[in-house]
């Protein structure tokens, strides 16, 4: 299972002083005007700490905003913040990408795996973790990302997925005729 461990990085111009990343606070600010509504998500520049705001409702009337949401948003629910920065929307509309080096763990539910010939493996992600498949399978199974490569140019490595690139969503794969494994099973990453 690829699981976040914390806020991915936000890659956005600081208008104070021109550094490139931002942290997300977790923290929202609503504003009504009237009937209508807005609300941001609090980012704060890894550099100078300058606040900046990630729109999140534009102008949006008061009586259409369900009250679960509304709930979250003023108790600064950090699952709320989590959803919203992967929600592609916001991103596209706040002009933002997301930088998720560190920001996750690989948790392979043991090693027991390794000592198998073939291995049936399913790959589940917690959250949309842009990660290579190359990467999470040398973790995953303590290979170097070079022998991965080597193993998938012999077709010791499939997929019905395509392994070079990044995926954020589940996959499988199976692995054959490793040295150091023996029998046959199913594992999930």
């Amino acid at each position: 299972m690829v699981e976040p461990t914390r806020f991915p990085v936000l890659l956005r111009r600081c208008t104070a002083c021109g550094h490139d990343r931002f942290r997300a606070s977790g923290k929202f600010r609503v504003n009504a005007n009237h009937k209508l509504l807005d609300a941001w998500l609090l980012v704060l520049c890894s550099s100078c700490g300058d606040t900046a705001k990630l729109s999140v409702l534009e102008r949006v009337n008061v009586r259409s905003v369900r009250p679960e949401l509304m709930e979250r948003l003023h108790t600064n629910d950090l699952g709320l913040a989590a959803e919203l920065l992967q929600d592609p929307v916001v991103l596209h509309r706040n002009h933002v990408a997301l930088d998720w080096a560190g920001a996750w763990r690989l948790d392979t539910g043991g090693s027991d795996h390794l000592d198998r010939e073939v291995i049936d493996v399913s790959v589940r992600f917690a959250a949309r973790i842009p990660v290579r498949p190359v990467r999470l399978i040398a973790d995953g199974c303590a290979l170097s990302r070079a022998e991965v490569e080597r193993l998938l140019a012999e077709g010791k490595l499939v997929s019905a997925a395509r392994l070079s690139g990044k995926l954020s969503g589940d996959f499988t794969f199976t692995l054959c005729c490793l040295p150091r494994l023996r029998r046959g099973g199913r594992h999930r990453l």
